[in-house]
Formats: C-alpha cells, sequence, structure tokens
C-alpha cells in the first residue's frame, strides 16, 4: 500500500480529507449555479447589467480573504483547529439553508449576500485547513497529505463546477439547487465529526477586533522567515497563473478552439485532472518528503507548456457541433497535452512549497502564516484579473498571445526567484543527478536528527559523493571542501549558494578559518559533513582519517553520525582506472546505496572509531 493510499484509510487525515474536499464541492456547485443563473436570467428579472452582477459576485467572494484572513489566523493558533472546523461547517449549513431559500424564491440579491458569507466562511476554514496537517501528520508524510490535499481539491472543484452546469440546465434547477447546497453542506459536516482533536498552537495568544492592524502583523509575521515567505510568493504565483488560464478558457474553446459550451467543461477537466496527477506525481518524485528541488521542474513545465498552447492553438478551424467531434479534432491533440501537462507542471510546482511553508512555519505562528498566504493569494487573484483585461481588453492581444506573455513572466519571475532563493535551483541540480545518473536507494537515513547541530562523516569515492548526500538528506548539508576545487569557476558560484565551506589542508590559517567555519555552523544547528580522508580514494578501499575530524568534534559536541556511500567505485566520476572525469565511461549509470550509522556522542568517538564504524558500514561493496 502506497504512503497515500495508507493515509486515506487512517482517521487522522481521512475525515479531515473528506471535509476540506465536501467543502470545495459544495463552494463551487453553489458559485456556479448563481453564475449560471444570472447569467440566462430572463429579462427584468435583475435589479443591473448581468455582467456586473457576474463581476461583482465575483469580488464578493474574495473580498472576505482580505477582511477575515488575519482574524482567522490568530483564532486558528488560538484555539482547537478541529473545533473551528467543526464551526464553519456548522456555519455553512445555516449559510447554506439561507441560500436554499433564496434560491427557490430567485431573491439574487439574497443569493450574492450569501456569497460573500460563503467567502468568509472559506476564509476561516483555510488556516486551519492548512495549520492542522503538520499536527496529524509526520514531517515525512507532509508532502503526501498535501499532494492529496490539492488532489481532492482541484478534483472537487471540477466535479462541483460540472454538476453545476448540469443542475443549472434542468427546468427545477432552484429546487434541485437548494436541495443540493444543504445536503453536501450537511455531509461536510458530518465528515468534520471524525477530525481528530488539533491542540491549539498558542492558547496564550490575546486576540482583539482589529482586521487592518491584525493584517498588518499578520503580513509582517510571514515575512519573518525568508523561505516561507518565497514559498508563498510561489504559491501567490501560481493561483495568479492558474486565475489568469481559468478565465480565459471558456472564450478560448469558443474563439480559437471552434468549441461550445461543453468544451469549456472538458479544458476544466484536463486542467484540473492535470494538477491533480502532478500533486501525485510530486510526491513520487520527491521520495514522499519536502524537496524544493522539484519545484524548478514545476515551474520550467508552466512556461514550456504554457507557451505551447499558444504555438499549438490552430490558425483556422471549423467550429465543431458536438463534444465527441470536439475532443477526437486531431488538429486540437496537441493543445489537450500541452493544457495536460500544464496542470501536472503546476501540481508539481505548488505539492512542495505548501508542505515547505507548513514545516517552516513556527508552531505557535502557523495558522498565521497561512492567513497571510491566503491574503497574498487573493491580492495575485486581483492582479490577474487586472492584467487581463489590461492586455486583453486594453492591449487588444489575442488570448494565445496571452497565453504566450504569461511564459514569459512565469520564466522572468522564476528566474527572479532563483535568484533571491538560489538553494530552490541547487537543489533541482542535485535532485536530477541523483535522479537520472544514479539509482539511489537510502538506509537508516532517520538516525540523523531532525533537529540540532549534526557532523556526518563519510568516505569519499567521487566527485558526486556531496550531491548525492545532499539529495539523500532531508536536511540541507554544509560541506568542508577543497580549496582548489571550491574556486573553479563553474563551481563557485554553486559553492556559494550551498554554503560549502573551503579549506586548503596545506594552510595553517585556512584550515583553522574552515574549523571556525565548521563550529559556528554546527552551533547554529545545521548539519555539517566532513570527508575524513581529505581525498578522493585511489584504489576504492578507506584510506586513514586525518587527524583534523578530532579537533571538530573536540571543538564541536554535537552528535556524529558515520555515514557510507556503497556502489560508486568505478563509476566515471571517481579514480577507477584513471583520473576522474578523464577516461572512458564504463557506464552511464550506477546503483548507489547511502547508508547511516547510529549517532554517536562526541566524547565517545574519534577518528579511528569512526573509520572503523564506516568502514562497517560500508562493508565489501565499494
Amino acid at each position: 500500500m502506497s504512503d497515500q493510499s495508507r493515509l486515506l484509510t487512517q482517521q487522522r487525515f481521512l475525515p479531515y480529507f473528506l471535509t476540506q474536499a465536501f467543502g470545495a464541492f459544495n463552494d463551487n456547485i453553489y458559485k456556479n449555479v448563481l453564475l449560471i443563473l444570472i447569467a440566462f436570467a430572463a429579462p427584468g428579472t435583475l435589479p443591473v447589467d448581468s455582467d456586473l452582477i457576474i463581476n461583482l459576485a465575483a469580488g464578493l467572494f474574495i473580498l472576505p480573504f482580505f477582511l477575515f484572513s488575519a482574524t482567522a489566523g490568530v483564532i486558528t493558533d488560538k484555539y482547537d483547529k478541529a473545533t473551528i472546523m467543526r464551526m464553519v461547517k456548522m456555519a455553512e449549513i445555516i449559510i447554506m439553508s439561507l441560500a436554499a431559500m433564496a434560491f427557490i424564491s430567485e431573491n439574487y440579491l439574497m443569493l450574492l449576500i450569501l456569497l460573500f458569507l460563503m467567502g468568509t466562511q472559506s476564509a476561516f476554514f483555510g488556516p486551519a485547513k492548512y495549520a492542522l496537517l503538520p499536527q496529524h501528520l509526520k514531517k515525512e508524510e507532509l508532502v503526501s497529505g498535501n499532494a492529496l490535499v490539492e488532489t481532492g481539491t482541484f478534483l472537487a472543484i471540477l466535479i462541483g463546477t460540472l454538476l453545476a452546469g448540469v443542475i443549472a440546465n434542468q427546468e427545477q434547477a432552484t429546487y434541485i439547487a437548494a436541495i443540493s447546497v444543504v445536503s453536501f453542506a450537511i455531509i461536510g459536516y458530518l465528515c468534520s465529526q471524525g477530525i481528530p482533536s488539533a491542540k491549539p498552537s498558542n492558547p496564550e495568544l490575546k486576540f482583539k477586533w482589529q482586521p487592518v492592524k491584525q493584517t498588518r502583523k499578520t503580513l509582517a509575521i510571514a515575512r519573518k522567515d525568508r523561505t516561507v515567505f518565497q514559498c508563498i510568493l510561489g504559491i501567490s504565483w501560481f493561483w495568479f497563473l492558474g486565475a489568469c488560464y481559468l478565465t480565459q478558457f471558456p472564450n478560448f474553446a469558443k474563439l480559437h478552439l471552434g468549441g461550445n459550451a461543453a468544451s469549456v467543461s472538458f479544458l476544466l477537466t484536463l486542467f484540473s485532472i492535470g494538477i491533480a496527477i502532478g500533486s501525485l506525481l510530486c510526491d513520487r518524485l520527491s521520495g514522499h518528503r519536502i524537496e524544493p528541488g522539484i519545484v524548478p521542474l514545476g515551474s520550467m513545465g508552466i512556461t514550456l507548456f504554457g507557451a505551447g498552447l499558444m504555438i499549438s492553438t490552430p490558425t483556422a478551424i471549423t467550429e465543431t457541433q458536438s463534444i465527441v467531434e470536439f475532443v477526437t479534432n486531431p488538429q486540437l491533440l496537441s493543445v489537450f497535452v500541452c493544457l495536460t501537462m500544464l496542470g501536472v507542471s503546476g501540481g508539481v510546482f505548488i505539492v512542495p512549497l505548501y508542505a515547505m511553508m507548513q514545516h517552516r512555519a513556527k508552531e505557535k505562528e502557523r495558522a498565521q502564516v497561512i492567513a497571510a498566504n491566503n491574503i497574498w493569494n487573493a491580492i495575485f487573484m486581483v492582479i490577474s484579473a487586472v492584467t487581463g483585461i489590461m492586455l486583453l481588453a486594453v492591449l487588444e492581444f489575442s488570448i494565445p498571445q496571452f497565453f504566450l506573455i504569461l511564459s514569459v513572466l512565469n520564466l522572468v519571475v522564476v528566474i527572479y526567484i532563483y535568484t533571491q532563493a538560489p538553494d530552490f535551483f541547487w537543489r533541482f541540480m542535485v535532485w536530477l543527478v541523483s535522479h537520472t545518473m544514479y539509482r539511489v536507494t537510502h538506509k537508516n537515513l532517520a538516525n540523523i536528527p531532525e533537529k540540532g547541530g549534526v557532523l556526518i562523516v563519510c568516505n569519499h569515492v567521487s566527485y558526486m559523493d556531496a550531491l548525492l548526500l545532499a539529495g539523500a538528506c532531508p536536511r540541507p548539508i554544509r560541506f568542508l571542501m577543497d580549496r582548489d576545487i571550491y574556486n573553479l569557476p563553474m563551481i563557485r558560484s554553486f559553492c556559494r549558494a550551498c554554503k560549502v565551506i573551503p579549506i586548503d589542508a596545506t594552510d595553517r590559517k585556512s584550515v583553522m578559518k574552515a574549523f571556525v567555519g565548521v563550529n559556528k555552523r554546527l552551533g547554529r544547528g545545521e548539519v555539517v559533513c566532513v570527508f575524513p580522508e581529505g581525498q578522493l580514494t585511489y584504489d576504492g578501499e578507506l584510506g586513514p582519517f586525518m587527524r583534523g575530524i578530532d579537533l571538530i568534534i573536540k571543538r564541536s559536541p554535537v552528535p556524529v553520525v558515520p555515514v557510507a556511500i556503497q556502489g560508486l567505485w568505478g563509476s566515471f566520476f571517481s579514480r577507477e582506472g584513471g583520473r576522474a572525469l578523464l577516461k572512458i565511461p564504463k557506464r552511464f549509470w550506477s546503483k548507489v546505496t547511502i547508508v547511516a550509522g547510529e549517532p554517536v556522542s562526541p566524547e565517545e568517538t574519534n577518528s579511528t572509531l569512526l573509520r572503523e564504524e564506516v568502514l562497517s558500514l560500508r562493508g565489501k561493496n565499494r
């Protein structure tokens, strides 16, 4: 059974998963039935123009995220999250009961007011929804949990949107809508009853109704941790792009693909299923752990397949008469592929960012960080509407050209983000190497403590050792590296981004400076890796450990974890059969195993004992 399937069988996750999925499902039934009824309302039924009301409806749903997200974040940190989710679902039943009466009486003004209340309910639900996950899931389950949440959310949005279209086309649409929204609200509430308690993160937190001041404070909290804030901006950028694409599907299908109303639903289906597939795929690619290295993979896919939408859009096409004719049109196959892969790329992009934001945020402020994320998401979605109006209505670009502009913008944003946070890019390079040239398996890496300073000592077989270790370890590793290699033109920027510590064993000052750097990083609670042999092995055997490791252990009293790399001797980057990199490769990929031993206290070990431990871990597999 996969990690994802296992989570769906456990009470700590399944009731939560169903609760949030039914919430997204019901939101979209209500919202889309309302919009369709407004769009096709009989003349004189509406007090003002239908286009104005539709735009007003979109604003009314998003406005509460600006007004109430900060308040929701404080309340969620202060009280039990499961209780808050149940209270919000009870509020949904009340709102939907009023909506049922409004549907039956065709009171559109009341339905719009209730849409605002639904947005308010969602604004309070969001912080509890995401802040609860790290309390109920282990760190290694966070990516799987987020992947399932995103999959469930987008499939719920898709099914809710499609069902809304079916409901709105029935003769008794208002009665069916009334029964549906109340029924699904009740089902969601019943599911929430099974969510286990999630104790308050910060029960001493004082709450005052000061929405403006609290919003400023919430946004400031999110900026305290640079990585968290970059995750928030990345997530918000995803919602910007998603809003831009989804808004244009109706006109794109009609004007450029020759489709009808059913064709729009098909495009939405492809996009949503793509995101669901990408979310689940992300979990697989990351090895069920938080891996920022695959975020660039998703962002590059968004640029590539977004541009592909323009390139693959036919210049001229006849209008199709049925959905079957539309789906089977060979001219549109590449459009469908690009749209699906755009969704897949989005799923790969978004899941690690959510998991990293949840994990990195301080427990006492996690819900407020998520509230700040919701505010930024709302801001970016408003910007997406303005962008669409400017480029399509004012500057009169075509929709395919608009898609190309979005791809170029995404490329620019990605380059900017990676210059500000190079760890994302370098982690991608590490992930790429460890998933292409090598088939890497891990043993006992849980022996590496999750927090606090840790010193790793490892055998040195090839120039790939550091990359493979960095890709295997769930925590960032700072390496001690020969200064000559550190200063190579193509390597230097990489080393700086990864905070490598250079050392020249022949220069006493360099050695002391490096040891001071190691001591500082271990003192700050980081993981430092040292290759005590001081050089690559010439014969595949483990060389003597240099005495400098004893000095590091003495000066930095942190746990020491012996690690062995198996299977790299004989690879292109090892010295077997000649100098590394200057020989004909015997093989283009290797089976590599990274084994971690039990951590030992610095008082109980030394260079001799550590060498014996590493040799034992490596065994006969060089």
